[in-house]
């Protein structure tokens, strides 16, 4: 069955108030609101997670995986400022791989974003109620109640209106950034140049060194770690359709994310290696605080840290529920998956697209308390993506060269193909961290395959967004054969 059949036969996908009862609020995000969703999104790996991958790879080896990882991100970040000035519309990654790609493409995408903004948010209300646990906030322990609270709160905002949160969600980010210079001005002052290479050599690893510890091999198992700086930078676009004019906004918000978490990439990684040494923070939960005081008393600066800490997980986890809901929606309204799951508010939110992802997300929160696992798994579903999105951009630039492009990729397919490959190695390294996590994660993704497979791809909504572009674009080609 076609798409322009499935249009006529699909009951209320073909009436006239299909798209209106799935509208989202346009205009609501200007540039700056962009920006910090750009940041917010990624801002809570500064604080953790990014220096286990020190017992992986060392200084050195970490060092070069967040240089190749940054890579990977800037050139992926300028191939979707192009294609999201392309196609602005709710479905990012999925709209870009939809249109190259072709259906399958689509929902090979659409799937792994989905897996990435699902599971993160609930790695991270675990690591959110440690910190409330550390910090002693109302006597409250890590458990259900705060999970169940996160969730309930935060997606209470988006419910909402997008402008709100978005609104909430800069600034909770910026008094995160704000922490993180705080904290490298602070732990610069005791840089010890002899601390970053103080992990123990593995003398049987090929390649090692003082500053290679692990070897060559360890540059590798450090890309997922790498990745922390900035993980989630790439949904900026699903913000399209709520955008204040989104062709010139989006490549303005992607390019100032990308080098706001460059900059804070740097400042984290050596402030904190260097203050304590990398031996002493590659375990830590909270690396921050440990290279502020390290066996010591709590100072005030490293109180201040922990707490901005906790902001820093509360804007990474708004903003990620967020982007699963846009995502959701996305897929959901062209049919991919259940309709329902698209419909909004009166005041214009996907109230499903976000309560049946939280619940999702509460429920392995609390059923698992295993935030590494998740991430890792999310890890897994990112690199998919990024592999599929810098795809969509090559094929896109051969097969459809004269596609109005209001904003042009620096360097072009070039730029696009480096993503590629370094996509792919970042997703053969998840297997070297954590085998279960990949083999789970491609476990859900073979079940969602079956799905579209025998049921959703016969049922596509041919007036979604992203399947009238993708129809235009075959219509097209058959006018120029003819």
């Amino acid at each position: 069955m076609t798409l322009e059949e499935t249009k006529d036969t699909a009951g209320p996908a073909g009436s006239d108030d299909y798209l209106e009862r799935r509208a989202l609020r346009r205009g609501s995000a200007g540039w700056l609101l962009l920006t910090g969703l750009g940041v917010g999104y990624v801002v809570s790996g500064d604080f953790s997670g990014w220096n286990i991958g020190l017992a992986e790879g060392g200084f050195g080896g970490l060092a070069i995986a967040t240089v190749l990882m940054g890579v990977m991100y800037a050139c992926l970040v300028y191939a979707l400022a192009e294609l999201s000035a392309i196609l602005p519309a709710a479905g990012g990654g999925y709209g870009f791989a939809r249109r190259a790609l072709g259906t399958w493409g689509g929902f090979l995408t659409g799937t792994a974003i989905l897996i990435e903004y699902i599971l993160a948010p609930a790695a991270i209300s675990i690591f959110i109620g440690d910190y409330v646990e550390s910090l002693g906030l109302f006597g409250l322990e890590s458990g259900w109640p705060v999970y169940l609270a996160c969730f309930a709160v935060f997606i209470g905002i988006h419910l909402w209106g997008v402008g709100e949160a978005l609104r909430f969600s800069l600034i909770v980010t910026a008094i995160a950034v704000a922490a993180l210079l705080i904290f490298a001005a602070g732990a610069l002052t005791d840089f010890r140049v002899d601390g970053l290479d103080d992990i123990p050599v593995d003398g049987s690893a090929f390649g090692s060194n003082s500053w290679l510890p692990f070897g060559l091999l360890g540059i590798w198992a450090a890309f997922p770690f790498g990745m922390w700086f900035f993980l989630g930078v790439e949904g900026v676009p699903l913000a399209a359709e709520e955008a204040k004019d989104p062709v010139r906004s989006m490549p303005r918000a992607l390019s100032l994310s990308m080098m706001i978490l460059v900059l804070l990439a740097v400042l984290t990684f050596f402030a904190a290696t260097g203050a304590r040494g990398s031996a002493a923070i590659q375990d830590a939960g909270n690396p921050l605080v440990v290279a502020l005081q390290g066996d010591g008393d709590p100072t005030a600066l490293s109180r201040f840290v922990n707490y901005a800490g906790l902001a820093g997980l509360v804007a990474s986890f708004f903003s990620l529920i967020y982007a699963g809901s846009r995502q959701l929606f996305a897929l959901s309204r062209a049919g991919y998956l259940p309709r329902f799951l698209s419909l909004t508010s009166r005041r214009k939110s996907p109230y499903l697209g976000l309560l049946i992802p939280g619940a999702i997300g509460f429920a392995l929160a609390a059923g698992t308390g295993n935030g590494a696992r998740m991430l890792n798994i999310a890890v897994f579903g990112a690199t998919i993506s990024y592999a599929l999105m810098a795809l969509s951009h090559i094929v896109l630039r051969r097969r459809e060269p004269d596609l109005p492009r209001p904003y042009r990729t620096p360097g072009g397919v070039l730029t696009s193909s480096v993503a590629l490959a370094l996509a792919l190695s970042a997703l053969v390294a998840t297997f070297l961290v954590d085998v279960d996590a990949a083999l789970i994660a491609l476990g859900v993704y073979v079940v969602a395959l079956a799905y579209f497979a025998f049921y959703s791809r016969h049922r596509l909504v041919a007036n979604a967004p992203e399947e009238e572009f993708a129809a235009l674009a075959a219509a097209e080609a058959e006018l120029e054969r003819n």
